[in-house]
C-alpha cells in the first residue's frame, strides 16, 4: 500500500467500552508507523469521553449521528473527511458500504465476512472465534496491509493505551478518596456483556477486606442502583455508593484516582487496567469469554478463572465456574506484593 506522507486513517469499532479500550494500542502502532498520520476513531457516541483521553487519536466520528443520516448524506460526510484508509475492526455491513461509496482508497476488513468481498479491497484471512490470540492482538491482524506485521506481546499491549489526557475529577468526588487506604472500586454488574460473580461472593469479599486498609466503593448505572442497594449496600453501610452518580467522563476520572477495581469482563475493568490500577477480573473458562481472549491488560492487571471447560456455563444463565472463584482468591490477587511495596502490613 502506497500511502501519502500524512494519511488519515479511520479505526472503526462501534461496539462496547472494553472492546474499544483493547483497540487503543492499535492507534499507537499506527502513529509509530506513520508519524504524520491523523488517526480518527468511528464509534458509538457514548464512548467519546474515552477516546478524548487517548493521545494517539486525533478525531472522533460519532456513529450514532452518522447512522441516523440518509445513506447519501452519511456517504458525503465520510467522503468529506478525506480519509485514505478505514480499518473495520468491528465489522458492520452498513459502514463497509458507505466507506466503499465514499471512495476511501484502502478499506481493510476480514475475508470471513461476505460483504467485505463487495466493499473491502484489502481483506485479511483470519477468524477471531477460535484463535489463541488475545482480542487486543487480533486487532493487529487487520493492520498487516499497512505494514504492521508484528503482533505485540500482552505486556507490550498493556503499556500502549495512550490514556494520558484524563479529565479532572470533580472536588465532590475527589474528597471521597482516602489517601491513606487502598481505594477499591467494586463494579458488580455488566449489563449483559459478561457472566457475573454472585452477590454472595462480593459480600464475602467486602467482609474479609480489612477496613483499616481498604475503602470500598461500588459503581454502576442509575438503573442498576436499586439492585446493588438491595444486594450489597443494605448489608455494608460502610461501602460508598457511587451508582448513578458519575457520568462516563467522571467515571474514568474516578477510576484514575482510585487504587484498584474488581469486576467481571466489563468496560470499567479494562479502563482500570489501562490506567495501571490493580485490577482483578473474574471470568468463566469457556470460549469465547475466557481470559485468554478478554483478560484485562496492564502492569497491575490480574484475573481469575477455573482451568476447566465448564459444561454448565455453556448453557447460559447462572455461571457455575465463575462463582467457584472464592473471595479469598480475589483478596490474594488484590494484596499480593501491593502492601509490601507500599510498606504496609496486612
Amino acid at each position: 500500500m502506497n500511502l501519502s506522507s500524512n494519511p488519515k486513517i479511520i479505526i472503526s469499532r462501534t461496539d462496547n467500552i472494553g472492546d474499544v479500550v483493547l483497540t487503543l494500542p492499535l492507534a499507537k502502532a499506527l502513529k509509530e508507523k506513520y508519524p504524520e498520520s491523523e488517526i480518527l476513531f468511528l464509534g458509538k457516541k457514548y464512548i467519546k469521553p474515552l477516546i478524548n483521553c487517548c493521545e494517539n487519536i486525533d478525531q472522533f466520528i460519532d456513529w450514532d449521528t452518522l447512522s441516523a443520516m440518509p445513506e447519501d448524506e452519511s456517504t458525503f460526510f465520510l467522503k468529506s473527511i478525506g480519509a485514505e484508509v478505514i480499518i473495520h475492526v468491528f465489522p458492520r455491513p452498513e459502514i463497509a458500504r458507505i466507506a466503499y461509496k465514499a471512495g476511501i482508497k484502502y478499506r481493510i476488513g476480514t475475508s470471513h465476512r461476505f460483504y467485505n468481498w463487495l466493499y473491502c479491497n484489502k481483506r485479511v484471512d483470519f477468524t477471531r472465534k477460535n484463535s489463541p490470540l488475545h482480542e487486543a492482538q487480533l486487532n493487529f491482524k487487520l493492520a498487516e496491509p499497512l505494514g504492521i506485521t508484528a503482533i505485540p506481546s500482552l505486556v507490550e499491549l498493556g503499556e500502549s493505551y495512550g490514556l494520558t489526557k484524563i479529565p479532572k475529577l470533580k472536588e465532590e468526588w475527589k474528597k471521597l478518596i482516602d489517601p491513606d487506604k487502598f481505594n477499591l472500586i467494586i463494579h458488580p454488574l455488566s449489563r449483559g456483556s459478561a457472566r457475573n460473580w454472585d452477590w454472595k461472593n462480593y459480600n464475602k469479599l467486602i467482609e474479609i477486606l480489612p477496613a483499616d486498609k481498604f475503602k470500598i466503593f461500588v459503581t454502576g448505572t442509575e438503573e442498576e442502583s436499586a439492585r446493588i442497594s438491595e444486594h450489597i449496600l443494605i448489608y455494608h453501610p460502610q461501602v460508598t455508593d457511587m451508582t448513578g452518580k458519575l457520568d462516563f467522563e467522571q467515571l474514568i476520572a474516578f477510576i484514575a484516582n482510585a487504587n484498584g477495581l474488581v469486576a467481571a469482563s466489563t468496560g470499567p475493568l479494562h479502563i482500570a487496567a489501562a490506567l495501571g490500577k490493580r485490577v482483578v477480573g473474574l471470568y468463566p473458562s469457556i470460549r469465547p469469554m475466557h481470559p485468554g481472549r478478554w483478560a484485562p491488560l496492564g502492569p497491575e492487571a490480574k484475573c481469575l478463572a477455573l482451568s476447566k471447560d465448564c459444561i454448565d456455563c455453556k448453557k447460559g444463565g447462572h455461571c457455575t465456574c465463575i462463582n467457584s472463584i472464592s473471595a479469598l482468591d480475589v483478596k490474594a490477587k488484590l494484596i499480593t506484593n501491593y502492601f509490601d511495596a507500599n510498606k504496609q502490613g496486612i
